[in-house]
């Protein structure tokens, strides 16, 4: 049997790794590599333009010293580039590979463990932490790709970016105190209004252009230095850099320097120089790094200046979140020979509100990784992509420039002659009409023609000054692949302070009228019909629509979406068109809270990511809806969905990779319906990074229960006890226990704006209440007032004149029963609350009417218990850190105990409890564990009123602190010291 030696191993590993990484320089056992070290000889020593130098030090197992000699190459200097080595991966071989017969052939197929040394701000950072990545030599290939640009240096790049932007602003401003016609001007070419932000992002627009200047200086013959053009000893900065970027713009490039040239074009010749001196030195700054626009620096500095982002609500994809979300969709993307270029370029692959590019951008880097490691020349791909198979739309033209300059400069050396980059129309046209951006196209024509207006500013593709003009952008129904989206999340019904006043929230960006505003808002009225947008799920449902309709039968949706687009009823019409338009979904959240739980920045809100595959419809009659499935079809569907709940989000490339990896290449995913055992671990090394789990069966709009998750076997226990089996962790016998919704045994009551809203949708105004009001109502929330299950009402309300008979069948829906709508259990105790006299349910109390007035008992002691917080919990929309929200209408098909299924006896029982608790405090409900009140309530609903074991009461007190430690229950807030479980 051959035994090979540890050097002809890594020899073999270079030949093999350099076929998949055509553009590195792959050198293998070689001396005089290391400068000042002539004898040293890396194992593996990996270097490419532009990147760090990566190198592998390998050892066969057990691998004893590989940890120790991969760290101590850390800082050393290449010979080749004069570069020091940032990232080291030790490598271990298995054995086999030793004793195989054919050394290539073996490692080709060899499952290899290796780990990943980078240099951290005070020590050596070790990734993962503990235990060993698992891969082949693809995936090896594909770490040091990710690893080669480190995110340090990354982060250097983007503060030394927006340091000198915030430099160079500062001058812009004092301009606008003196000559303001002058950044009127500017505002006008950026279609915005002249305030601070936008004097930034014209800054961000010229830094950009100098930072990609900086880096094809060289590559054209003609295109001069920076330190040519505006360097310290130019007469005329201005004139100069103009010259250069009018020559630059000949070869190509209008993406990056047209709107660049004709903002320096407005500015005075002296404010010019300054401002171009403070942001050359930026240029050099961010050039020193190693690092540029290929790696999303402006794309993140431009998102921190979109002045009506809260309107747009456009919120930047963080770029390990936009890998992780492209990794999943191009997985999905099957039948597509990777290694094929001229297959690459009949994809078409859109993103229809492309913001600044990371998602587009996120994609084409998969997709030339994979034609990398297939053998292709991605720097050939380069044209084709930006030619024939990327879409971004946008109602923002600098964010489209800010697009397409991210993408040009993935291959900067690579000219292409056009681009499908639109900068959509928005808002009251020349002609009266008004325009709704790329909600447009949710029209039937499959060709929308676009009038610019001429704006210098709109010039986004590679036509040059044609582009100003008459442009027809051929969006075609079911034309995509893929369409991948961060969408705006603004809603008409919007409520946020930010808002106040705002006739049409959706609509309000770069100050559109109220007119206006009203207009645009009939206008995507009558583009809807049809499809699963909800004015109060916000204009996040009209995109998810409009990629529903481009899509393929087969193609491949994946969206950044608000996490409420899981649970609440106004997105009821979108997880309707998922289940039944679509399958292999994934969806994935964080269980985490704060600024953690969102896969993009600065929401406050948390997130999913949603990926799915468009199933074969009926296309035989043109004028068929995208939204009809051809019934005949036969598709297998398999599983109804994966959910993957995240303990934390993405905390960079490398790990955003090894997630998808750990997802993507999971045999065997635990279902939601076998019981209280928790998902499957989704482990990076030894680190547990999130836990995964199937569910086998979905009803058309169903709540998705199974998001921001740590500790699935609490998912497993609330479905199991929805459809009448209670089944705790650690019991290996399920219990029956009669469940039903709540819509079955008793009506909801009625949407506070149909008690006082604007006449004549409501019929009452609200007043202070008193004691002897005639109406009066439990309205909003007031903890001194709602520790026990017996609430006091805290407002009345009056009659409006002429309203009378309104007013009394408003008043039938009152009742004793309240149900919180939006729940905080950080600091509110009660699902439930009793109100002695009937009264209307406002704001956050609705009312909850039973056919038998004796089911108001046992629906509040049921509903304070644990199983029925937990069954809340799982019902609601948990979008906020310890909030949980639920709409009227989703409350109908909240689960709760069947109280008909009771006998008189268990009835009588529950009155008893309640009567026993109606002047007991309860604590709030993120301490449910350690509240001796609650503790004795779940005591006496599982063992008094259910007739279950002291077993099976312990096994609901230990569900209790499982439930408690749930990041969406306690939302961070700390316990109370010595808050321990109380059994």
């Amino acid at each position: 049997m051959p035994r090979h030696t540890e050097p002809s191993a890594n020899n073999a590993a270079g030949v093999l790794l350099k076929a998949m990484m055509p553009r590195s320089d792959v050198r293998s056992e070689n001396t005089r590599a290391i400068a000042n070290q002539p004898n040293l000889r890396p194992d593996i020593l990996i270097t490419a333009p532009d990147r760090a130098p990566v190198v592998i030090e390998a050892e066969y197992m057990p691998a004893a010293t590989v940890e120790p000699e991969a760290r101590s190459r850390l800082g050393l200097e290449v010979v080749a580039n004069g570069r020091p080595i940032e990232a080291a991966i030790a490598l271990r071989y298995p054995e086999d590979v030793r004793e195989s017969h054919d050394l290539h052939t073996a490692l080709s197929v060899a499952r290899l463990s290796y780990c990943v040394f980078t240099e951290g701000a005070e020590a050596v950072d070790r990734f993962p932490e503990s235990g060993w990545l698992d891969g082949g030599l693809e995936d090896l290939a594909d770490m040091v790709r990710l690893v080669s640009v480190p995110q340090r240096a990354v982060d250097r790049a983007t503060n030394a970016l927006q340091e000198g932007i915030d430099g160079a602003a500062r001058l812009l401003d004092e301009l606008s105190e003196t000559k303001a016609g002058v950044t009127d001007a500017i505002a006008r070419l950026l279609g915005m209004t002249n305030v601070p932000q936008t004097r930034r992002m014209a800054c961000a627009i010229i830094a950009n252009a100098l930072v990609f200047h900086e880096r094809i200086a060289g590559m054209h013959e003609g295109v001069k230095t920076l330190a040519e053009v505006c360097g310290d000893e130019v007469d005329n900065p201005k004139g100069e850099t103009l010259a250069a970027w009018e020559a630059i713009l000949g070869i190509n490039y209008w993406a990056i320097f047209a709107i660049a040239k004709d903002i320096l074009v407005q500015l005075p010749s002296g404010d010019a120089a300054a401002i171009l001196n403070r942001l050359k030195n930026t240029a050099e700054s961010v050039h020193a790094t190693g690092v540029d626009n290929a790696h999303d620096l402006t794309g993140r500095i431009f998102q921190r200046l979109i002045a009506d982002r809260k309107y747009l609500a456009t919120f930047y994809t963080l770029p390990a979140s936009a890998a992780l979300l492209a990794r999943l969709a191009v997985a999905k993307m099957d039948g597509v020979d990777w290694s094929d270029a001229e297959a690459i370029g009949r994809l078409r692959i859109g993103d229809f509100a492309c913001g600044t590019g990371a998602l587009l951008s996120a994609v084409y880097e998969q997709i030339a990784a994979r034609h990398e490691r297939a053998g292709g020349d991605a720097t050939a791909l380069h044209k084709v992509m930006m030619e024939e198979v990327l879409y971004g739309c946008d109602v923002m033209p600098s964010a489209v420039h800010i697009t397409g300059s991210t993408l040009s400069g993935l291959e900067p050396s690579v000219i292409f002659n056009d681009s499908h980059l639109y900068t959509m129309p928005y808002g009251r046209m020349q002609d009266g009409s008004v325009m709704i951006g790329s909600l447009e196209l949710l029209q039937s024509s499959n060709v929308l023609t676009l009038f610019w207006t001429g704006d210098p500013a709109m010039r986004t593709g590679g036509k040059g000054e044609e582009a100003a003009q008459q442009i027809r952008a051929e969006i075609p129904d079911q034309g995509y692949d893929l369409v991948i989206m961060n969408p705006p999340f603004t809603s008409n019904t919007a409520k946020e302070a930010s808002h106040i006043g705002t006739f049409a929230p959706a609509f309000a960006a770069f100050g559109s009228a109220d007119k206006d505003q009203r207009d645009m808002s009939k206008h995507l009225a009558k583009l809807k019909v049809g499809t699963c947008y909800h004015g109060h799920a916000g204009m996040a449902s009209a995109f998810a629509a409009l990629a529903h309709r481009k899509l393929k039968p087969g193609g491949i949706l994946a969206l950044v979406l608000p996490l409420t687009a899981s649970a609440a009823s106004s997105w009821g019409a979108f997880r309707q068109m998922m289940a039944r338009d679509f399958t292999d979904l994934v969806v994935l959240s964080i269980a985490a809270n704060g600024r953690d739980m969102s896969f993009s920045s600065d929401t406050g809100m948390a997130e999913c990511l949603v990926v799915a595959r468009k199933v074969p419809i009926d296309v035989s009659d043109s004028d068929t809806l995208p939204s009809k499935v051809n019934p005949e079809s036969e598709v297998d569907r398999g599983t109804y969905g994966t959910f993957i709940s995240l303990r934390y989000r993405p905390k960079g490339f490398a790990h955003a990779a090894e997630i998808a990896k750990s997802i993507l290449s999971g045999d065997y995913i635990r279902e939601i319906e076998h019981g209280p055992y928790g998902g499957t671990p989704l482990l990076v090394g030894e680190e547990f990074s999130g836990e995964a789990i199937t569910i086998s069966g979905q009803s058309d709009g169903d709540s998705w229960g199974a998001v921001r998750v740590s500790d699935y076997s609490l998912a497993q226990t609330v479905h199991a006890l929805s459809e009448s089996t209670l089944w705790l962790p650690g019991y290996h016998t399920p219990l029956e226990l009669r469940v039903t919704q709540l819509a079955e045994m008793g009506s909801l009551g009625l949407y506070d704006l149909d008690i006082t809203g604007r006449p004549p949708q409501g019929p009452f105004d609200r007043m202070a209440y008193s004691a002897t009001a005639t109406y009066p109502s439990l309205w909003n929330h007031d903890a001194k007032n709602e520790s026990r299950m017996i609430c006091v009402p805290d407002s009345q309300l009056q009659v409006r004149p002429g309203m009378e008979g309104k007013a009394a069948v408003v008043w039938a829906t009152a009742g004793r029963s309240h149900l919180n709508r939006d729940f905080t259990f950080g600091s509110q105790p009660l699902a439930v609350s009793f109100t002695e006299q009937e009264s209307i349910g406002g704001r956050v109390w609705p009312n909850v009417n039973f056919p038998q007035k004796r089911f108001d008992y046992a629906f509040a002691v049921w509903g304070n218990c644990t199983l029925g917080l937990l069954s809340y919990w799982w019902h609601s929309s948990r979008q906020q850190s310890s909030k949980a929200g639920m709409a009227i209408r989703s409350a109908d098909s909240l689960p709760v105990l069947d109280f008909r299924a009771l006998t008189n006896e268990q009835l009588r029982t529950a009155q008893a409890i309640f009567n026993e608790f109606r002047d007991k405090e309860l604590k709030p409900a993120y301490l449910a564990d350690a509240d001796p009140n609650r503790a004795l309530l779940d005591r006496r609903v599982v063992c008094d009123l259910l007739g279950f074991d002291e077993e099976t009461y312990v096994g609901v007190r230990r569900l209790a602190a499982k439930w408690c430690a749930e990041p969406s229950v306690h939302g961070g807030k700390p316990r109370p010291r010595g808050a321990g479980l109380v059994v």
